[in-house]
């Protein structure tokens, strides 16, 4: 699958620039055309010959080093790439990606690219939790990069924890899982593929609410594949703070009764819906018009259940694809099942809401998904762009069979 593929390997500053070494040796061998642009820094650590010998091709390590006077090398770079991989990623080049700091060759390329850019960090396991970064990598999430999350294990620094660059050899998979997809990126063509995401919020008066903590990564990530693989997008969202992909449909939508309205508009011109969104189930009786004033002793809010819309949608399907989310924290195969059962759907992808690592929030999954035929699938931790593709896969597969 890398035979022929252009590869641009961005490299900054840290110790684990040697398996990048490693990586440029491995991609090289399986065919790819690989170009290195190296960070003042990186070059700290490895001399650009080594990369110059390792890829047959030179290495790019100033913007105003113009090694071809016919074309701009940061601008060329950016349009020669299949794919763009920044390896080892430093706490600094994330940070400056996230915040347009051009004032590097590999800055400046990355915003220039048009190719899919793949962020590998590595970095010190406290750095990695810090804040700042965990806002600049959310960030770029949002703007669509993909990351390779860091391993667990023994650090440079002499820490154990999260920040080891991950192998080369998985890197050289994800890669070759990459470019399969992309040879059938365009299954869905023709397919209405509508998506539901994000949190709902109802009102207690003016300035209150109840809400959710999904953050709607999952089913924008759903949304953004789907466009890739062809489809014909129409994303129903509640509130997010994430950039929708562009050329989806998007309607925005607030409470439950509005997200219920706009998907009852909607499915019937869809082929396959996923629901994604974490809906409440209920909502306040009593909407007030002014805000409530605090008053001495308990205060007592009367619920009412709001409408069930995966419910609904199974007693309307007729040929859709219908597929279901469920964030549970305990018996998950048990209510999973249930819930496929009750709901007539044909897909119920389950995750334990539990786990730091899975969930609302995060920007990766821990998911089985419980099928109508009785089987399941559990997959690995996954980012959720990569459990996203499993899906669409699965959709796919259900409706073809159903086209039979």
């Amino acid at each position: 699958m890398l035979n022929g593929k252009k590869i641009l390997l961005c490299v900054t500053g840290g110790i684990a620039v040697y398996k990048v070494c490693a990586l440029t040796s491995k991609l090289t061998q399986k065919g790819a055309d690989v170009k290195v642009i190296m960070s003042e820094s990186a070059m700290e650590f490895v001399n650009p010959l080594t990369f110059k010998a390792l890829s047959k091709n030179e290495v790019y390590t100033d913007t105003f080093d113009e090694k071809d006077p016919k074309v701009i090398a940061h601008i060329d770079l950016a349009d020669w790439a299949d794919l763009i991989l920044v390896a080892p990623a430093t706490a600094n080049v994330i940070g400056k990606i996230a915040n347009g700091i051009a004032d590097n060759m590999i800055i400046t390329t990355l915003l220039a690219a048009t190719s899919d850019v793949w962020i590998a960090p590595a970095m010190n396991v406290h750095m990695y939790d810090h804040p700042a970064v965990i806002k600049n990598i959310n960030t770029l999430h949002d703007y669509g990069y993909r990351f390779i999350n860091p391993g667990e294990g023994y650090l440079a620094c002499g820490y154990v924890g999260k920040g080891r660059l991950e192998e080369p050899e998985m890197i050289v998979q994800h890669m070759e899982d990459y470019f399969s997809n992309n040879n059938k990126d365009k299954i869905l063509t023709g397919t209405t593929v509508l998506v539901t995401a994000g949190p709902t919020r109802e009102k207690i008066d003016p300035v209150r609410f109840i809400s959710n903590h999904s953050s709607g990564k999952m089913g924008y990530s759903i949304a953004k594949k789907a466009m890739a693989y062809g489809a014909d997008v129409i994303l129903i969202s509640g509130p997010t703070n994430l950039t929708p992909p562009k050329g989806a449909q998007v309607i925005s939508v607030e409470s439950a009764e509005e997200m219920y309205n706009a998907v009852m508009t909607y499915r019937e011109e869809a082929d396959i819906i996923i629901k994604t969104a974490a809906v409440s189930d209920y909502k306040p009786t009593i909407v007030y018009d002014h805000k409530v004033k605090k008053q001495s002793g308990p205060e007592t809010i009367e619920f009412t259940r709001t409408q069930d819309i995966l419910s609904e949608l199974g007693k309307r399907k007729e040929q859709q694809i219908l597929i279901g989310f469920a964030a549970e924290t305990q018996n998950m195969a048990e209510y999973a099942m249930d819930k496929l059962k009750r709901k007539n759907a044909d897909m119920i992808v389950a995750n334990n809401v539990n786990r730091q690592d899975s969930g609302f929030g995060t920007d990766t999954n821990l998911v089985t998904m419980y099928k109508r035929d009785g089987t399941s699938i559990e997959l690995p931790l996954l980012s959720k762009d990569e459990v996203a593709e499993k899906i669409l896969e699965q959709a796919m597969q259900m409706k073809e069979a159903v086209q039979k």
